[in-house]
């Protein structure tokens, strides 16, 4: 057995969650997958996988194993990528992740749109709300929204997008509107634990940046689930603009404390620093510029 191979079947079968899964992705059966994956154990003289009727599993060698083969991978990729982009045609996969109601939005741009144009690029997109690592989990590039700790990895701008405090007419006409941004004290305020301080808000203020508190007995990870309630009525949220435009143009949500900028969210694409960018991720980042910035200040298309 080529070692690569051994390589690639114990990559997908940890991807894949399942041998019948991997050896279907792979194009071979699951018992070759098996095979595959026993003999790169008895070459390393370690057990990557433990093995059970009900559940796959690493070990904690073959964590550290999984990391290494995603790097051998992705070079041995690269090299073939590299080789087809010499001759002016993109090829590989890209993997990406970006959260999960940014995700469900924009998904169009952020895959088809981009492979119809390249067709020897494929994309495998993970919707998540947590930060990934993208080195330790083999992907290319994350999008995130909001403000980002320190980090290594190199950071491309998107766009911006406001959050917007908004509720529904029959929560205002019942508990009234609020005129600054102290009287959110007084309301029942529905919470996104997706910010970065899920109990307060920012507002510019006569020029200057306030923090006020929101209180609330209600706290969600979901701004789509957040939206939702506040549709039915059960208090004032705060919300991403690209989320609720459609809600405001329609009158299903009014935004309040329209004088009093909110929270400015930066939407960045994040890749790991590398000598050399795969040509792939570069067209694949201007491409995001491109079609998705402008999308960012607006409503996104109807049915998206």
């Amino acid at each position: 057995m080529d070692r690569l191979d051994g390589i690639r079947a114990f990559v997908a079968v940890v991807d894949a969650a399942s041998f019948t899964r991997a050896g279907n992705r792979l194009g071979i059966s699951n018992k070759l997958v098996s095979k595959y994956v026993a003999a790169l154990e008895a070459q390393q003289g370690i057990t990557l996988l433990n093995r059970t009727t009900r559940a796959l599993s690493l070990t904690p060698a073959g964590e550290r194993f999984l990391v290494a083969a995603r790097r051998v991978l992705s070079a041995v990729e690269e090299l073939d990528a590299q080789a087809r982009a010499d001759e002016g045609v993109l090829s590989g996969r890209l993997r990406v992740t970006a959260p999960v109601t940014f995700g469900e939005m924009f998904a169009p741009v952020l895959t088809r749109d981009f492979i119809e144009a390249h067709p020897g690029i494929s994309i495998d997109l993970r919707l998540t709300d947590r930060y990934v690592d993208l080195a330790a989990e083999g992907f290319d590039l994350a999008l995130r929204i909001g403000v980002l700790g320190d980090s290594s990895l190199i950071g491309r701008r998107l766009g911006r997008t406001e959050s917007f405090a908004v509720a529904s007419p029959a929560y205002l006409a019942t508990h009234g509107r609020p005129k600054h941004p102290d009287d959110l004290r007084d309301h029942a305020n529905v919470r996104d634990s997706n910010a970065a301080s899920p109990n307060r808000a920012t507002f510019v203020v006569d020029g200057r940046a306030i923090s006020v508190p929101l209180p609330g007995r209600i706290t969600m990870n979901s701004p789509q689930a957040v939206r939702k309630l506040a549709l039915e009525g059960a208090g004032i949220a705060l919300i991403p603009r690209f989320v609720i435009d459609h809600d405001i143009v329609e009158g299903r949500l009014e935004r309040v404390l329209a004088d009093f900028p909110g929270p400015q969210l930066d939407i960045q694409a994040l890749y790991l620093p590398q000598p050399f960018i795969p040509p792939r991720l570069t067209a694949y980042l201007e491409h995001l510029r491109a079609k998705l910035s402008p999308l960012l200040g607006k409503a996104p298309p109807q049915g998206s």
